[in-house]
């Protein structure tokens, strides 16, 4: 059974809405739209690529593909990441998206979310999500996430959709690699290994 490896850009207080540019996603008023983009690639840039290299295929929910399907098909040449998106298998869940999809190796998942995900996990060694806030909720729910890499950056924003929002089901995770930049961004990752345990401090 292959992993299940989500991306997300997160801010200290846990926003994860637009990084990259203002009018990704207004969505609720939003107006912090590109937060991580004065940020990003001021320490090692190649790191994010790194991570996204091993994917195989590349699972999405709709707001996310279409930032992306409206982006990448013609990204700058020299962008690692144009090539990679272009050429990887990319698989949609979404209620409202109709086949024919207009980038090119995208599909939609068809029937149930939980037996979808599992039979790509079953022909593939790395799924991967980026963004997807929404879908990364579901298979939180479903238990289908195997690791979170968490890009945290020192902004404080106080409105936008959080990565882990109302809905969020209690899990237990391991920190299994962590990076500190200089400019106060944190590269962790998390593998979940269950649920919380839990005590009293007021026993002895």
């Amino acid at each position: 059974m292959g992993r299940l490896v989500v991306t997300e850009f997160v801010t200290l207080d846990g926003v994860a809405q637009a990084p990259g540019g203002p009018e990704e996603d207004p969505e609720g008023g939003f107006t912090h739209g590109g937060w991580q983009a004065p940020l990003i690639g001021q320490d090692r840039p190649e790191a994010v690529f790194e991570q996204a290299e091993t994917m195989n295929v590349l699972l999405l929910g709709r707001r996310t593909y279409e930032i992306f399907a409206n982006y990448w098909p013609t990204g700058p040449a020299g962008s690692p990441f144009t090539a990679l998106l272009n050429e990887v298998p990319k698989v949609v869940a979404s209620r409202t998206l109709r086949e024919p999809l207009s980038w090119a190796n995208s599909t939609l998942i068809q029937g149930d979310l939980a037996t979808a995900v599992n039979a790509l996990r079953e022909r593939h060694d790395h799924v991967h999500v980026i963004g997807s806030l929404d879908l990364v909720q579901s298979l939180l729910r479903l238990e289908l996430v195997d690791r979170l890499n968490v890009w945290q950056y020192p902004l404080l924003l106080g409105t936008g959709k959080r990565l882990f929002g109302e809905g969020t089901v209690p899990t237990a995770l391991r920190l299994s690699a962590s990076d500190v930049y200089p400019t106060g961004t944190l590269q962790l990752t998390y593998d979940r290994v269950g649920v919380p345990t839990y005590g009293d401090m007021t026993t002895e």
